[in-house]
């Protein structure tokens, strides 16, 4: 997909905060620090649209980026992260549900996990949610250029055998460092806006 325009529009925590435009939504979860920010910069060919942090949790708000006037990319608080106190965890996910529940515009999830390791129970319950809800789900399997190429099969077989089977699950082996199969993350995403 050719990118025009990518700006960062509004960090939300309250429904009455969403953008009212109608235009569709792709959110974007994951574990702390596993590489939402940088999987976003990388397809829309920035350096730093979306601030890349070394200190996990950082993301607490619903983070909204308009992309080419047309559709959000909307950047949700990473879980996971145990530095953060139960209530603010609680609170985190009260927004989540909130939001992945209630938002009419929301098209499909993006489930960023680490293709070097096994998904989390974190991840699985996520893919269970999204399951629940009945949402489409691609997973990108992030992080592919620090696994050499003859392990790459085996990765990507322990992320399909850990989660959760799901029919509207895509899983996706994905670089942001070289790029490697951008556009078959954007062609994942382009069919559900």
């Amino acid at each position: 997909m050719k990118i025009n325009s990518a700006e960062f529009i509004i960090s939300a925590v309250r429904p009455e905060q969403y953008p009212n435009t109608g235009y569709p939504e792709i959110a974007l979860a994951g574990r702390s620090n596993v590489g939402k920010s940088s999987f976003i910069n990388r397809l829309i060919n920035r350096k730093n649209l979306v601030r890349t942090s070394s200190r996990p949790g950082k993301t607490q708000t619903l983070n909204y980026y308009l992309i080419n006037d047309q559709f959000y990319f909307v950047d949700v608080p990473g879980y996971g992260y145990a530095q953060v106190s139960k209530q603010e965890r609680a609170k985190w996910g009260e927004m989540l549900e909130t939001y992945f529940g209630m938002r009419e515009p929301l098209e499909a999830v993006v489930l960023i996990v680490d293709s070097r390791h096994k998904p989390t129970e974190d991840d699985q319950q996520m893919v269970e949610f999204i399951a629940y809800l009945n949402l489409p789900l691609i997973v990108i399997a992030t992080k592919l250029d620090k696994i050499s190429k003859g392990k790459r099969q085996k990765a990507m077989q322990q992320v399909e055998n850990t989660l959760p089977a799901y029919d509207q699950m895509t899983i996706i082996p994905f670089s942001a460092e070289t790029g490697e199969n951008k556009d078959k993350a954007w062609n994942a995403i382009k069919y559900y806006l």
